[in-house]
């Protein structure tokens, strides 16, 4: 997927550009209350498997794998650059989180529309391989992926209790 944020702050990864507002707009992304539009940008799996490790996390749901449809190309920070030194470690100063530049690796998107999709092994070729990346890169399985905003626009890959 990609990833959000509301407010000022560091966002390493934001898409301050058409992609950004492309991606903000195909996923809804404005605040419910002040309808304010959130920042977008690509996922940052240095963020996420800080957050993995801090959180215990035993499973992941996926959510908007649909807003992603149509991408020639779908980017991931894999590391970051500081100071000209490259670390896949998040940064806990958030001084240094300010300086950050990503480092990212391109994966090849596709074109068909998941939003029907119910099932993993009806999703195209390209999108699971994104999320089984994203399995390796996290060290967490990917129990659920959302394609859009109904309630049985889910893909359950693992029971949930």
């Amino acid at each position: 997927r990609y990833t959000t944020r509301v407010g000022s702050g560091p966002f390493p990864t934001e898409l301050d550009d058409d992609l950004g507002a492309a991606l903000r707009e195909a996923g809804g992304e404005f605040g419910t209350t002040t309808g304010r539009p959130r920042r977008c940008g690509w996922i940052d799996l240095v963020a996420l498997r800080y957050a993995v490790m801090v959180n215990g996390m035993t499973g992941i749901a996926l959510t908007k794998l649909d807003v992603l449809d149509g991408q020639p190309l779908i980017s991931l920070c894999t590391a970051y650059e500081i100071d000209g030194e490259r670390t896949e470690h998040y940064p806990t100063d958030a001084n240094q989180i300010e300086r950050l530049k990503p480092v990212y690796e391109d994966m090849p998107g596709w074109k068909d529309d998941t939003s029907g999709i119910r099932e993993w092994h009806d999703l195209p070729a390209a999108a699971k391989d994104y999320i089984t990346r994203l399995e390796r890169e996290l060290k967490v399985p990917i129990d659920m992926v959302g394609v859009g905003p109904a309630r049985d626009a889910t893909i359950v890959r693992a029971p949930l209790w």
